[in-house]
């Protein structure tokens, strides 16, 4: 222990506050005293003593009103509590240890015990602010990985003259595996990708910025190259930059990247083992899927990409996603499906802003008090 601790005495008598404040004195502890229930909570609360004898039997709040108020309070809860009371029969010891004391002591009590007992719950104190130490030192750390991630997103979506663009992201955890990205090429085009790397928590985020970082990079590398050529070099160099320099580490990511000519409407795209993007009409109905053209990537060197061509015409909604949407479960266990989705493209597909926020709406209302347990990532374009 790095300082003496500091133990409160709550105690309507005296006598008991001034025999308790000798024996603890006697073993190096500073002590705190409090009369009634009503002081002792405004005690616990201001001066957050690092362990408490509390007697049961007081006037103003009686000693298992003071336990349930600091066991309901986040702030105090953790604070020890040992009861000493001449009120000994075991129901009262039974409420006072299910109301969160550490221990239930009888008076009078044995010195040699009560010394044990407060050094047992001293130590196991120390060992849980030890523990709230380093957890909220990791939790400091995952929030600037959170922050340090948030800057390989698109602070701002690029502007297409005729096309507008939207995206939705929500991380499962801190940080993510899944990411997406939309950037305006040497040649005027514009790229955007949707990925998700396998696994979650920190390896997933550091493999997110990887695989981030080499396609953006390998995308712009050259202004002498068609769309299709593009793709196939930005595609086929990530994988293989990840699957043999990093192979012992079988990280790999589902993809779907296009490159759309603004001019044309055209859309040059690589799905590697992604969901099959949307194509939605005027009428919001799905008339394209754009399935799989090769492997995740990351995985196998050398692995070959295909890259397939479709036409946006005007009012064309393109959808490009993870599999986080359709896998999403409520607390019944339910996925959201893709159906879902589809009757939403039905009755919003004016906008992609508008598309957007009703499944994020769509999505949460779904989720409700579970736990989400997949990264969601959603972008959406459409030529108007």
């Amino acid at each position: 222990m790095n300082h003496t601790p500091r133990i409160l005495i709550v105690d309507d008598e005296p006598f008991n506050v001034d025999y308790l404040e000798q024996e603890l004195e006697d073993l190096n502890y500073q002590t705190i005293a409090a009369v009634n229930g009503k002081d002792a909570l405004e005690k616990i609360s201001a001066e957050k003593p690092d362990l408490v004898l509390l007697d049961i039997m007081m006037p103003i709040l009686d000693g298992f009103s003071v336990l349930e108020k600091v066991k309901a309070d986040a702030e105090i809860r953790n604070i020890p509590i040992i009861v000493i009371s001449a009120n000994n029969d075991l129901p009262n010891m039974v409420k006072g240890i299910e109301l969160g004391a550490e221990d239930y002591l009888p008076k009078p009590f044995e010195p040699t015990l009560l010394k044990a007992r407060i050094q047992s719950c001293l130590e196991k104190k120390h060992l849980r602010d030890l523990q709230n130490l380093y957890l909220k030192s990791l939790e400091n750390e995952l929030n600037i990985a959170r922050d340090i991630q948030k800057e390989f997103l698109p602070a701002e979506l690029p502007k297409v003259e005729g096309w507008e663009i939207a995206a939705y992201f929500k991380a499962a955890k801190e940080v993510a595996g899944d990411f997406y990205d939309a950037f305006i090429l040497p040649d005027g085009n514009l790229a955007f990708v949707v990925a998700d790397v396998c696994d979650k928590g920190i390896g997933a985020a550091l493999y997110m910025t990887l695989f981030r970082s080499l396609i953006r990079a390998t995308a712009n590398a050259s202004a002498a190259l068609t769309p299709a050529q593009r793709l196939q070099h930005s595609v086929s160099l990530t994988n293989d930059y990840v699957a043999e320099t990093h192979e012992s580490a079988n990280m790999f990511a589902t993809i779907f990247i296009g490159i759309l000519e603004s001019q044309s409407g055209k859309l040059f795209y690589i799905n590697g083992g992604n969901e099959s993007a949307l194509v939605a009409g005027k009428d919001g109905a799905v008339h394209a899927e754009l399935a799989c053209t090769g492997p995740v990537i990351g995985a196998i060197p050398g692995a070959s990409f295909a890259v397939e061509e479709v036409e946006l015409a005007a009012d064309d909604l393109l959808v490009a996603f993870t599999d986080g949407i359709p896998d999403t479960q409520n607390s019944a266990k339910e996925f959201f499906g893709k159906e879902k989705m589809f009757k939403i493209l039905k009755s919003h597909n004016a906008k992609p802003g508008d598309f957007i926020n009703k499944m994020e709406e769509a999505l949460q209302a779904f989720i409700g008090s579970a736990e989400q347990f997949d990264d969601i990532t959603l972008l959406a374009i459409k030529k108007v």
